[in-house]
């Protein structure tokens, strides 16, 4: 019997919360332990790439995990598996040794790979309580991460001298967060993964057949893209506002409005695509994208940090949140979790390669190329929903 909505959804929101301290204590040091290491410069982000990578290659394997055991085993295998990879990456970061801080950080990949579905669950909630609820509930979930930016640039910013090496105290403090997110995954009370219509027998398609839906390769170009032109940019900051001269302090604080911009709309991102329609809020989300663009290429202060990653957030939670939805409304029950893990894999691949890109383009370009290239990106996105409008794009989602 599946406990209240709001209790559910509100302990996803809570687990969404400890994966974002986790993910934007990550980004705010390691890039910075990456170039205090790396005898290259350019390597200072292998590090991001690692845990970008552990995502990527955990993706489908997490996906049909949860489809053999559940969601909520799955979650409480990821949190166990953090804790491990932050014991390593406190280690690696103790001896000074770069390769065995990237491992670390491929091994925490392994938790990312399973809580990126949090909003998923929450999607199978209101599926089964209230189908209508369906974007908000999505929506919702991810206003968790509101905690984590706020969090995890405070954490980083506490326990970045709180041991003797630098950033050791930071690697160390995320097994804390692992592990009561290993405590409360067990709370969860979740819809079995063999929904109502796979234990009737009906036809599964191929993967290949559902992803040669024009919604499904917009739903998945929003998110992908979306996500790593945002962590191209995120990525590179705390490297760029650190060669600009700008304080540590003055950097968490850009992370932490960037990461408020990221979630903060959930709270109402879910009735806009309920009142505006999916591919309004798309592009609503390339918009922004490309404001924030414009802004970061006028200038390198403060101020011109805070407002484009700001605003890269928000256009990140309607590129992401629109393409999640339209998702959802793309393919059968029993259909979802091969789909779910093959759009969460695509999102990790152009992640591997904007983190891998990120450190060496800006130390041989700058931080303005970043942003020069990310324009076009974005507007792969724009001409893609622009083309299905023409040919009569799905309706928009309830």
């Amino acid at each position: 019997m599946i406990q209240s909505l709001r209790f559910q959804l509100g302990l996803l929101a809570t687990l969404q919360a400890l994966l974002l301290t986790n993910n934007v204590t990550l980004v705010a040091v390691n890039g910075l332990a990456g170039y205090q290491l790396a005898s290259e410069k350019w390597m200072a982000t292998l590090p991001v790439t690692g845990y970008v990578l552990g995502g990527a290659v955990w993706a489908m394997p997490a996906a049909l995990f949860m489809r053999r055991f559940g969601r909520a085993s799955g979650y409480a295998l990821g949190s166990l598996v953090a804790v491990l990879g932050a014991v390593i990456t406190w280690y690696a970061v103790s001896k000074a040794n770069l390769w065995l801080l990237c491992l670390g950080t491929f091994v925490c990949g392994l938790y990312n790979a399973f809580a990126q579905s949090y909003r998923f669950a929450a999607a199978d909630l209101a599926e089964a309580k209230d189908p209508g609820f369906k974007a908000k509930a999505i929506s919702l979930v991810l206003t968790g991460g509101i905690v984590g930016g706020v969090l995890g640039p405070e954490l980083a910013n506490w326990s970045r001298s709180a041991l003797d090496t630098a950033f050791a105290g930071s690697y160390l403090s995320l097994a804390g967060f692992a592990v009561l997110s290993f405590v409360l995954s067990f709370l969860l009370r979740l819809p079995e993964t063999k929904l109502a219509a796979e234990q009737a027998g009906s036809e599964i398609r191929p993967l290949a057949v559902v992803l040669r839906q024009p919604a499904v390769v917009l739903a998945i170009l929003s998110a992908s893209i979306g996500y790593g032109v945002m962590n191209l940019l995120m990525v590179a900051t705390p490297l760029a506002m650190e060669i600009c001269g700008h304080s540590w302090p003055s950097t968490t604080l850009v992370l932490e409005w960037h990461v408020i911009g990221m979630f903060a709309p959930g709270l109402v991102t879910g009735s806009l695509i309920s009142r505006f329609g999916v591919m309004r809020m798309l592009l609503a989300g390339v918009a922004l994208n490309l404001m924030a663009m414009l802004i970061a290429l006028t200038g390198t202060s403060v101020s011109h940090f805070l407002v484009s990653m700001a605003l890269i957030g928000v256009g990140w939670n309607f590129m992401y949140t629109g393409g999640t939805t339209l998702l959802t409304q793309s393919y059968s029950p029993a259909e979802k979790n091969k789909v779910q893990g093959f759009m969460d894999m695509a999102v990790f691949c152009v992640m591997v390669s904007s983190s891998l890109s990120s450190g060496a383009l800006h130390f041989l370009n700058g931080w303005s190329l970043l942003n020069l290239i990310a324009i076009p990106l974005v507007g792969t996105v724009l001409l893609y929903a622009a083309w299905l409008s023409f040919q009569k794009a799905p309706p928009k989602a309830a």
